[in-house]
């Protein structure tokens, strides 16, 4: 059986291979996952992917879940408590984020009904299918991603920038970046 030739990124890491495969570019549209991406694309700002996806676990029971409603409401003694959580990424700056674009996810769900129904409407709602030959092709922003940055950060949110939600759009399935000669690109058009 011939092997399954999937993006250049992933390498031999088998928990970036499962991420690849099940979950990168998959179209996501429940909200409590949106935020969960939102949330871990900020604190992989100046990062690799795979130092946050070896804590998201550790994120996860950090952050209740990604439990939009709670994280809204931490106060100083839970962000300090975060700043002391080893299995975490300890930067204040994007704890604080975190915090505040919580605030601000709820004012989006409160305005559109859903971030769902908010975020899609950057790319018309529906996947933008790419046809990139190599991995090195895949631009780190377009003009989608620089649209919901400007809109994110005029609504108060924090690490939103072009490149980290280009990284989002990507993650969410809102753009397919997976190569035509990948094998998922096939699976997700």
């Amino acid at each position: 059986m011939a092997e399954k030739i999937r993006c250049g990124w992933p390498g031999n890491d088998s928990l970036m291979v499962a991420y690849h495969d099940e979950e990168w570019g998959v179209p996501v549209h429940d909200d409590r996952q949106l935020f969960e991406k939102l949330i871990l694309d900020s604190f992989q700002a100046g990062l690799s992917w795979s130092t946050i996806l070896k804590k998201r676990k550790n994120f996860k029971k950090a952050f209740d879940n990604f439990n939009v409603n709670k994280i809204s409401n931490y106060d100083l003694k839970k962000k300090n408590e975060l700043m002391n959580d080893a299995g975490i990424i300890r930067n204040r700056l994007k704890i604080e984020a975190t915090v505040i674009n919580a605030q601000k996810f709820l004012e989006v769900k409160k305005e559109f009904g859903s971030f769902d129904r908010y975020i899609w409407q950057f790319v018309n709602h529906k996947t933008i299918i790419n046809k990139w030959k190599e991995v090195k092709d895949i631009p780190a922003s377009t003009k989608e991603s620089d649209a919901m940055s400007k809109d994110l950060k005029e609504r108060g949110f924090k690490f939103v920038g072009a490149t980290i939600c280009y990284a989002f759009m990507q993650a969410v399935g809102m753009v397919n970046d997976h190569p035509v000669k990948c094998f998922r690109y096939d699976n997700l058009k």
